[in-house]
C-alpha cells in the first residue's frame, strides 16, 4: 500500500456500506483522513499511527473504552469496536463510546456483530489501495462527480443528486436556498440515502423498473403530501448493467427547456467516472488521453485509439474546438471564479452537451482550448450539424456559466487517419477569429475563410520582416515617435474603399483633414496610393499589431 494514499472516513463507510459500519460518533466529521489500517489486540499494548484507522478486535463494547482513549492519544482517525453479542442491548454501551470517542477527539464506528474482523480489514485496505493518488498536477478535465452535479444542476436549473445502484448518494449539487430542497433531498443528503419509505414508493410508482429497463429520462409528478417536488430521473449505464441513477429535483425554478437532454449528457459521462471508480478501466484514463493526444497532433495513426475503444477508423469523424472569447474573461474566471474553475465548469459543460448528442465523442484539453473528437460520425452527417451542436455548447456556456466561448468546426474527413487535418481547420478557424475579431460565437472554414486566409497571410509577414514594405514601417515608427494617426487613416481609407466621406466619418474627421493626412503619408514616405500593388500592400502590413 502507497504510505501517501489517503480516503476519508466518508468514502471509506461508503466503500463498505452501512450495512456493516454504522458512524457511533464524529467529532471532526467524516472528511478526516485514513492513511492505514491498524489491528489491536486485547494481548497487545493499544499503540496506532497517525491517521490510522483501528480495528478494535475482541474488545466488545465498553471494554474497548481503553483502545479507544489510546487510539485518540496517538493521533488514529477512527476506532471500529463491536458493541455487543448478538442480542444483547448496546444502547448505554454506545452511549459511553460515544461520549469516550467525543472527549478523545476521535471518530468511533460500530461493526455489525456478525461481520469478521478479516473481512473488514480487507475490504478497507482494499479501499485505501484503491484510492486515487493525492496528484494535484491532475488534470481537470476529468472533473469529478461533485463538478459533474454541479454541472448539471446549472444546465437544468434543478437540484441534483447522483447515487450508486445501491441508492447510496455520491454526489450532489449545491443549493443556495435549503427551502429549495424537497424533504426527500434534505433526507437522502443527510443519510446520504434514500430513506426506505420514499424508495417504497419509487417503486411502487415503476420508477425503479423504468430505471434498470430504459435508458430514456423519467418524470416523477410532485407528490406534496410525502414532501417530494417534481423531478427527473435518467440510469447511468455501463452496457446492459446499471451503475447508478441522476435524480434532478426542481426547485423554485422550473426545470430548463433542455433538461432531459443534459440528463443524457450528464449520464453518459457519469458512467465514465463510476466505471472508473470500479477500477474496470484501471489506467484505462491516461492511455486514452495519450492515444488520443497522440492522434490530434499525427504523432500517432488511428488504430490504436480505434482498437482500444472499438471505434470503426474507416467512418467520418470531425474535430470542434473551443476556446474562451477573450484572455481577461479566461483570466477573471469570469461569473464562476478562478480559471481553473472555468476550466472544470466549461470542460464538463462541453462533456454532457457532446455526449447528450454522440455517445462516441470523446473530450480533451490542452492549455486553454478544449477539442472534442467526433468519431464514426454518420456518412449522411453534414458541418451544419456539428456547428449546431458547437452553438448549443457556446450558447450555454454563455447563459448558464456567464462565459464568451468561441467554438470551431474542423473540416468533415473521411476517417481517423486524418484527424489531424480536422484538428489543425479547427485551431485556424479559433486563431482567425480572435484576430480578425468575428463576432459570430461559431464558424465553420467556409463561413470565414476570407478571415483565416488574411489572418494567416498576416502571421507570415509578422514572422517575416524582410518581406516588408520599409516605408510602411517607417510610417508606424513617425507616428509612434510623434503620437500621429497617419497609419491609421491611411488603413481605414484603404478600408473604405477610398471614399473619403466614409472614412472621416468613421474617424470623426473632416474630410478635409483626411485629405491631408494621406497627402502627409505620401510626402513622408514615397508611397503612391495610385497603384493598386501599393494600396494591397498598405492593407495587409498596416495591420500587423504593434511592435512591442
Amino acid at each position: 500500500m502507497d504510505p501517501a494514499t489517503s480516503i476519508t472516513l466518508r468514502q471509506l463507510v461508503m466503500a463498505l456500506g452501512d450495512s456493516m459500519l454504522e458512524v457511533q460518533a464524529a467529532p471532526a466529521g467524516l472528511d478526516v483522513e485514513i492513511r492505514g489500517v491498524a489491528l489491536l489486540d486485547p494481548e497487545d499494548p493499544p499503540t496506532a499511527q497517525p491517521g490510522d484507522l483501528v480495528l478494535a478486535i475482541g474488545s466488545r463494547g465498553r471494554a474497548a473504552l481503553p483502545a479507544l482513549r489510546a487510539a485518540g492519544r496517538d493521533g488514529a482517525t477512527a476506532v471500529v469496536v463491536k458493541l455487543g453479542a448478538p442480542g444483547q442491548a448496546t444502547a448505554g454501551q454506545a452511549t459511553a463510546l460515544s461520549e469516550t470517542a467525543a472527549e478523545a477527539g476521535i471518530a468511533l464506528l460500530s461493526l455489525r456483530s456478525d461481520a469478521r474482523w478479516e473481512q473488514v480489514s480487507a475490504l478497507a485496505r482494499t479501499a485505501l489501495d484503491e484510492a486515487p493518488p493525492d496528484d494535484p498536477g491532475a488534470s481537470a478535465e476529468e472533473g469529478d462527480l461533485f463538478s459533474l452535479a454541479q454541472t448539471t444542476a446549472i444546465l437544468t436549473s434543478g437540484i441534483v443528486s447522483i447515487e450508486d445502484a445501491a441508492n447510496r448518494v455520491l454526489a450532489y449539487s449545491r443549493t443556495t436556498d435549503s427551502d429549495e430542497a424537497d424533504d426527500l433531498r434534505r433526507r437522502s443528503i443527510l443519510g446520504w440515502q434514500g430513506p426506505e419509505g420514499y424508495l417504497a414508493k419509487l417503486r411502487e410508482w415503476g420508477v425503479f423498473q423504468h430505471l434498470h429497463s430504459s435508458d430514456e429520462v423519467i418524470a416523477i409528478d410532485s407528490h406534496p403530501e410525502l414532501g417530494i417536488r417534481r423531478r427527473l430521473a435518467v440510469a447511468i449505464r455501463s452496457g446492459d448493467r446499471q451503475l447508478g441513477t441522476i435524480w434532478v429535483q426542481e426547485s423554485s425554478t422550473p426545470l430548463s427547456e433542455r433538461s432531459r437532454q443534459a440528463l443524457l449528457g450528464a449520464a453518459r459521462v457519469a458512467a465514465l467516472h463510476l466505471v472508473r471508480r470500479r477500477r474496470e478501466l484501471s489506467d484505462d484514463v491516461t492511455l486514452v488521453r495519450t492515444l488520443l493526444a497522440g492522434l490530434m497532433d499525427g504523432s500517432t495513426g488511428p488504430q490504436p485509439l480505434a482498437t482500444h475503444l472499438g471505434f470503426d477508423a474507416a467512418r467520418p469523424a470531425a474535430v470542434l474546438g473551443f476556446s474562451y472569447g477573450t484572455t481577461e474573461a479566461y483570466e477573471a474566471g469570469d461569473a464562476i471564479g478562478a480559471p481553473e474553475l472555468a476550466h472544470t465548469e466549461v470542460t464538463n459543460l462541453v462533456s454532457v452537451h457532446i455526449a447528450a448528442r454522440h455517445r462516441s465523442a470523446l473530450v480533451t484539453q490542452v492549455d486553454s482550448r478544449i477539442y472534442v473528437l467526433l468519431p464514426q460520425l454518420p456518412r449522411s452527417i453534414d458541418t451544419d450539424t456539428l456547428r449546431g451542436w458547437a452553438q448549443e455548447i457556446t450558447d450555454a456556456a454563455r447563459r448558464h456559466l456567464g462565459l464568451p466561448l468561441r467554438g470551431s468546426v474542423g473540416c468533415l474527413v473521411p476517417g481517423l487517419g486524418a484527424v489531424p487535418e480536422s484538428r489543425r481547420e479547427a485551431d485556424r478557424i479559433l486563431e482567425a477569429m480572435v484576430s480578425a475579431g468575428v463576432s459570430a460565437a461559431v464558424a465553420a472554414l467556409p463561413d470565414i475563410q476570407a478571415e483565416v486566409l488574411v489572418s494567416e497571410i498576416l502571421t507570415l509577414l509578422s514572422a517575416h520582416p524582410e518581406i516588408r514594405d520599409p516605408r510602411l514601417t517607417a510610417l508606424v515608427e513617425h507616428d509612434s515617435r510623434h503620437q500621429g494617426r497617419l497609419a491609421e487613416t491611411l488603413l481605414t481609407y484603404l478600408n473604405s474603399f477610398g471614399d473619403v466621406r466614409a472614412a472621416a466619418a468613421q474617424l470623426h474627421v473632416h474630410p478635409n483633414t483626411l485629405r491631408y493626412r494621406l497627402r502627409r503619408a505620401e510626402e513622408l514616405t514615397g508611397l503612391d496610393l495610385s497603384r493598386p500593388d501599393q494600396r494591397l500592400l498598405a492593407m495587409l502590413q498596416l495591420r500587423l499589431p504593434p511592435a512591442g
